[in-house]
């Protein structure tokens, strides 16, 4: 096992240079110079070129990039040019936004894709298995921000259940300790705070969930029907076991490697995909934080938000591969 991990580290090592190069590039191909953006249109040439030997911008690309380099090894992120601020001492805030914001998304896909996909498979043909695969059908078509509106639109304005943006309450703030404002609220043993915080997170997580709870569902379904047909199966149930044991022990222990697969793909898009999500909801997440720098050409930003997204999507990949030695422990052979 360990061995097997070990390899798959070393294997991220061409990934991660990969990374750093890709996130540099793209980054200057952005039209516009930041240098004149700071300073506004009404700068001299003189001031502009004098903040670029100061930025460092008009050195040539390998240069820069070899810079950009030996700072991520000694842990420099780069300092924002909008800021004025060490880009590690100002995202992290970001990015526990986007991390609890995701992570209740994907507990919503969870809990009810995967049993509506296996609930569809054991009842194969049924009103159930018709209406649940309509449901994800629809799920993955609608847009993100369609759904986002209509839930603030019904659920916030209309019915006033819950809050229609930001992560807190703006006239209740609370002390930051970790920044995930849910284990924050349970940590000062503040329980109000934790539903009004879990209320803030209902809204936008079921709009960036919708498309990844229906994408498991159909996942799931697929996969429970091919094992349900296994020999093995029939066995058990030859056997005298209750269908409900079959089902949830034996048939989905044995389909649950592609749904793996989906979940951890699907986590990684939702960390780097819910910039409409935290537009709609003002919520204050690293898609956010990506999208204001874009704006003002503060290219470090840019490059530390991208390599970090990038990053938590490898390492969820990673970790789906571990996960999968222990489903199945052929795998790791």
């Amino acid at each position: 096992m360990y061995a097997y991990i070990m390899r798959r580290l070393l294997m991220l090592i061409p990934v991660l240079i990969g990374m750093t190069i890709v996130t540099f590039a793209i980054v200057h191909f952005i039209p516009g110079n930041p240098a004149q953006v700071i300073l506004g249109e009404t700068a001299t040439e003189a001031a502009v070129e004098e903040l670029e030997e100061r930025m460092g911008l008009n050195k040539p690309y390998a240069v820069q990039y070899g810079l950009y380099v030996k700072g991520l090894l000694q842990g420099d992120l780069g300092t924002s040019l909008k800021t004025k601020t060490e880009i590690a001492s100002e995202i992290w805030p970001f990015m526990a936004g986007t991390i609890e914001l995701s992570l209740f998304a994907m507990l919503f896909a969870v809990i009810i894709g995967v049993n509506a996909g296996i609930i569809s498979a054991w009842k194969q043909n049924s009103w159930f298995d018709f209406l649940a695969m309509i449901f994800a059908l629809v799920g993955v078509s609608v847009p993100i921000f369609w759904l986002a509106l209509m839930e603030q639109w019904i659920f916030a304005q209309e019915l006033g259940w819950f809050p229609a943006y930001g992560r807190q309450s703006s006239r209740d703030t609370m002390e930051a300790i970790t920044h995930l404002y849910v284990l924050d609220s349970i940590l000062h043993l503040d329980f109000g705070r934790t539903i009004t915080t879990l209320k803030h997170l209902v809204l936008p997580s079921i709009a960036l969930g919708t498309i990844p709870m229906a994408i498991i569902a159909r996942m799931t379904r697929s996969s429970m029907l091919e094992v349900m047909k296994s020999d093995y199966i029939r066995t058990v149930r030859a056997k005298g076991s209750g269908e409900f044991l079959v089902v949830y022990k034996h048939a989905l222990k044995n389909a649950v490697i592609p749904i793996l697969t989906v979940m951890g793909l699907q986590m990684g898009v939702l960390l780097g995909g819910a910039i409409l999500t935290e537009t709609i909801f003002s919520w204050p997440g690293i898609g956010r934080y990506i999208y204001d720098a874009i704006n003002y050409r503060d290219y470090p930003v840019i490059q530390s938000g991208i390599l970090i997204v990038a990053f938590m999507f490898v390492m969820i990949n990673l970790l789906v591969d571990v996960l999968y030695t222990y489903v199945d422990p052929r795998i790791k052979y």
